[in-house]
């Protein structure tokens, strides 16, 4: 990923010296497990783990000759140890270190970007609860529907980011799977112990029934619940920038003293984060179909996904860390104007309270078809007219009939029918309490 995206902590995760340190961390915990049953001396032990270091330029250097990474990485480990380097990998696959050091990769850059994925539902929450009743008009196919609060439309972010959260953290905890069975996954140069002892050192589970990789179902499913997340990412950024139309205006990008919009044109103040956001979303996307390319490998292995992995697993979660804190650095400097949202909703002329005058009509005797069309008709006229749809009521001979003048009014009156959001916001606390249903 090219660092414009790549955030300091999740960039560290994927760089070359760190990925061959934990393929480091890999063999010395194997060796310390032989050790344990005496198949690495004592002393060879104690040299492999004070001399064990990695050189990423060396192993660069003996890759042109082997044109194999692994054999270069050993090659480079055992001539920092010296001689007791030759009790480094016996017995070992080279899948084995490459699936149990991308496991433990993967597992830390899981942990962040579940901390991520933290920090935007506490931000979401916060500006739920802060603009609970900050009414403004709810919108159906573009269209004005009922008022709404803006509150409430953070709140569904807010839990759906959750729910992403959960499905991340499932796969997380699936994807931190290594293997050390050696070739094909049958225990045939080393046991079984050896591995449940190595992988429990190392914090993460072992596959029950490898081939001489690790399945790649674990990894589809990462990158498919990245997916999934970069997919609500871009729906809250989608909402911002329809909402930040010059005719909607209701809410803006936070926008810093010294920034430009526009090399042409000095007004322009552009939604760009949004934009970003929902054009990294597609690459997530993109990677979670690689994912599921790289599942159905060849018998008990192929390497048909080590090249696609090389790219897709860094780059997913690096955008993923990227685009989750872009997204949570917008809603906590969104700028809502409720001002604006009040404008709109007297735009509409009232025409949002006719489902509420249908239902009285028709509380009040009349059929739906005859309360259907005698709404629909004035509401047509309030439209074209341009005037206020409660006016064209109020001298309806066929509304006054059934309605008061009194009880016409009550219709617009949107508090009145906004009456149960407080309960809606209020289920917030859910997201504070373990376990509560998202």
């Amino acid at each position: 990923m090219i660092r414009r995206y790549t955030l300091p902590a999740m960039g560290a995760i994927w760089t070359e010296q760190a990925r061959f340190e934990r393929m480091l961390q890999v063999e010395i915990a194997v060796a310390r497990a032989q050790a344990a049953r005496g198949l690495v001396p004592p002393e060879a032990l104690a040299a492999i783990e004070a001399r064990a270091s990695v050189d990423v330029d060396r192993i660069a250097e003996i890759e042109k000759t082997t044109d194999h990474d692994v054999i270069a990485f050993v090659s480079q480990v055992a001539e920092s140890v010296g001689p007791e380097g030759r009790f480094l990998h016996l017995g070992l696959t080279s899948s084995d270190v490459l699936d149990t050091a991308l496991a433990l990769q993967l597992a830390d850059a899981g942990r962040l970007l579940l901390a991520d994925c933290d920090a935007l539902v506490g931000v979401l929450v916060r500006r739920a609860r802060e603009h609970a009743g900050t009414l403004m008009m709810g919108r159906t196919h573009s269209v004005h529907a009922e008022p709404t609060t803006f509150g409430l439309k953070l709140a569904g972010w807010a839990f759906e980011v959750a729910r992403g959260r959960t499905r991340l953290a499932a796969a997380v905890a699936e994807v931190a799977t290594g293997k050390i069975s050696g070739p094909v996954g049958t225990y045939s140069l080393l046991s079984p112990d050896v591995e449940a002892e190595a992988l429990a050192a190392l914090g993460i589970a072992a596959d029950p029934v490898s081939t001489q990789i690790v399945q790649r179902d674990r990894h589809a499913a990462l990158l498919g619940a990245i997916a999934v997340l970069g997919g609500t990412l871009e729906r809250i950024a989608t909402e911002v920038r329809n909402l930040q139309h010059t005719e909607i205006g209701e809410v803006m990008e936070p926008f810093r003293q010294g920034q430009k919009g526009s090399s042409a044109m000095p007004h322009k103040r552009n939604p760009i984060v949004s934009e970003r956001i929902a054009g990294l979303a597609r690459l997530l996307r993109a990677y979670a179909g690689v994912g599921l390319e790289d599942q159905p490998l060849w018998h008990e292995r192929d390497i048909s996904h080590s090249s696609a992995e090389r790219v897709v697993l860094p780059d997913a979660t690096i955008v993923c860390d990227y685009a989750l804190q872009k997204t949570r650095a917008l809603v906590d400097e969104l700028v809502v104007r409720a001002d604006r949202m009040a404008e709109n909703i007297a735009a509409g002329l009232g025409l949002h309270a006719s489902s509420r005058v249908l239902v009285a009509l028709v509380e009040a005797g009349l059929s739906r078809e005859e309360a259907y069309a005698i709404v629909q008709r004035c509401a047509l006229r309030a439209s074209d007219e341009r005037r206020l749809l409660r006016d064209v009521l109020a001298v309806d001979s066929a509304v006054a009939a059934k309605l008061t003048l009194a009880g016409l009014d009550a219709l617009f009156d949107d508090a009145r029918h906004l009456a149960h959001v407080p309960a809606i916001i209020a289920r917030l606390d859910r997201l504070e309490t373990p376990d509560a249903p998202r």
